[in-house]
């Protein structure tokens, strides 16, 4: 139990002086405008990219490495099924149209910065490298899934040619997919990179976490919880239950075990993304069911985290 409040509780402690940082007026909304865009542009895409090509530069892969290139199916596997079952819970449940495609994004999409915090925490820099492959095929995928799903749903009216057009539209400008991306073709054409960059890289990642996690508890807002709880509950059901249990049966029967399948079980229980909100306000969703979900699980999450990290230590 203690390794496991080493590992999960300085995360969400993080998060929540996030949040206490904005409610004693300590930072404002400006601060974390400025800090969210350095994370999600420069910061985290640089430390992507540092790990990514230092995992693709060596003459073979490590034995984790290999067994993250193996879970790449069962991962995705994984995510198309509770895409599906979001779907089939919206008909089932009669949900609004201009609200099921941000219930369904919200149920498999995941807060990298959390994710990334977890592993370092729990496996070091190897585990980092790991989580980082993995991310680099499951990011692009989920794009493709969330913003077909909030454009087929969404109450405004898109031509075929629009639809293909902001689909690719996310998977070009979405600077983690571009980092990954960057990452394996540095790695593979070019090999290690220079140890000033390794240096310069490292001293940059020291300070992405730590912002990103504070940006997290920043942007939670309860409030949006009230009249929202029910369907909001049910996508943290999809998002921090089912997802772990469809992935781990899955793995199951393929026989995947050791470091990798911990990385994938975080991976499934982590809190959802908070650009859930701004897509689904981008593309005329229930922007505010987003919001709600990002919250309530972002709280459910140092629940289901914790319990993975007991179940599979």
């Amino acid at each position: 139990m203690g390794g496991i409040l080493e590992t999960v509780l300085p995360v969400f402690l993080l998060v929540a002086l996030g949040k206490g940082l904005i409610y004693f007026k300590l930072a404002g909304p400006d601060f974390f405008r400025v800090s969210d865009r350095l994370v999600y542009y420069i910061f985290f895409p640089c430390l992507l990219f540092w790990k990514v090509a230092q995992s693709q530069a060596g003459a073979q892969n490590s034995t984790l490495e290999l067994k993250i290139l193996e879970v790449f199916p069962l991962v995705l596997g994984s995510i198309f099924t509770i895409w599906l079952l979001t779907l089939i819970h919206a008909r089932l449940f009669k949900l609004p149209q201009h609200q099921i495609g941000a219930f369904s994004q919200v149920s498999y999409r995941f807060n990298t910065y959390v994710g990334m915090a977890i592993i370092f925490n729990y496996l070091g820099e190897q585990g980092v490298a790991g989580f980082a492959i993995l991310i680099s095929t499951a990011i692009p995928f989920i794009n493709v899934l969330a913003v077909s799903t909030l454009v087929w749903f969404s109450p405004q009216a898109y031509s075929q040619k629009e639809k293909t057009k902001m689909v690719l539209k996310a998977m070009v400008t979405n600077p983690l997919i571009l980092a990954c991306l960057a990452g394996v073709l540095y790695g593979k054409v070019v090999g290690a990179l220079p140890l000033f960059a390794v240096s310069s890289l490292k001293l940059l990642s020291s300070i992405t976490l730590p912002l990103a996690l504070l940006s997290v508890g920043s942007s939670l807002a309860l409030d949006k919880l009230r009249g929202r709880l029910g369907p909001a509950f049910a996508s943290c059901l999809y998002k921090l239950l089912l997802l772990p249990v469809t992935g781990y049966l899955l793995f199951s029967l393929s026989g995947i075990n050791g470091p990798a399948l911990v990385i994938a079980m975080v991976f499934f229980s982590l809190p959802t993304s908070p650009a859930s909100y701004i897509l689904s306000k981008q593309l005329a969703s229930d922007a505010e069911l987003a919001g709600a979900s990002v919250a309530l699980s972002t709280l459910l999450s140092f629940i289901s985290l914790s319990a993975i990290l007991f179940l599979f230590q």
